[in-house]
């Protein structure tokens, strides 16, 4: 696949062998965006900021104390502290669960079929999100009952710095004891692509927001598909079984 031969080049790789697919949460495995975009949008204008609704996309995958440190700067041109921050962001926080428990988000069509061939395959799969929202991470182990385990998980409370920094993907790697070019990421938001390349992960891109295929593609992304039905159905003619693709050019990673 070309693709994999242009990811081994990029990176240096001498061989991609998929062991872990690592998921974003929001608007990949949960229709959960819209609610996130109208709950930044109201909640911060409470404060006196302005989230556009496309802004919620456009951060999405930030922990919500930065991306309220990032609009503070720009508007205000202020340095809000951690605390503060905090403070605009548990507001936010408090309105999206109103959201859920009133309109409980969906689960993305597709993304079950997907993860059951992954298992079959026998990768494992882990979550890697930057939110904080307890509304959809307690509904993660049940809704995927038998997919997910809890200790692969990788919320905002394990991380220090969110995506765009690699350290959300490279923390997913470490609890799923896997290296760059046996990890597959499955992301929908620019932020999270970029932490996804950075971090040396094969990236897919799912575009299930109103964002423009290139603002993804411009971020690294190695595929990018429409739809997460898209992505299942085509999953076993991009990664078969036992796939396993090496670039002659490049010396094995394993003896870097």
């Amino acid at each position: 696949m070309n693709e994999v031969t242009h990811y081994l080049t990029k990176h240096g790789f001498g061989h991609f062998s998929p062991k872990a697919v690592l998921f974003d949460m929001d608007g990949v495995i949960y229709d959960s965006m819209k609610y996130h975009a109208v709950t930044w949008h109201d909640s911060m204008a409470d404060f006196g900021l302005d989230m556009p609704y496309e802004g919620a996309y456009q951060y999405e995958g930030m922990r919500g104390v930065e991306t309220i440190k990032v609009l503070a700067r720009e508007q205000w041109h202020e340095e809000l502290s951690d605390q503060r921050a905090l403070e605009m962001y548990n507001r936010k926080k408090e309105l999206f669960a109103k959201y859920c428990k009133e309109h409980p988000a969906d689960i993305m069509p597709g993304i079950h079929d997907l993860m059951e061939k992954i298992k079959t395959q026998g990768l494992k799969i882990c979550v890697v999100t930057g939110s904080a929202q307890h509304t959809l991470l307690d509904k993660l182990l049940s809704d995927f009952k038998g997919l997910l385990k809890a200790e692969l998980i990788v919320t905002a409370y394990d991380v220090t710095h969110g995506k765009p920094n690699p350290e959300p993907y490279q923390k997913g790697m470490q609890k799923c004891g896997v290296e760059p070019w046996e990890t597959i990421v499955v992301e929908n938001a620019p932020l999270g692509v970029r932490a996804a390349v950075a971090a040396g992960c094969f990236t897919i891109a799912v575009n299930t927001g109103p964002l423009p295929d290139e603002m993804l593609l411009r971020e690294g992304a190695d595929l990018i598909f429409p739809r997460m039905t898209a992505l299942a159905q085509q999953w076993d003619l991009l990664y078969p079984s036992g796939c396993h693709a090496e670039s002659a050019t490049h010396p094995s990673a394993t003896d870097e």
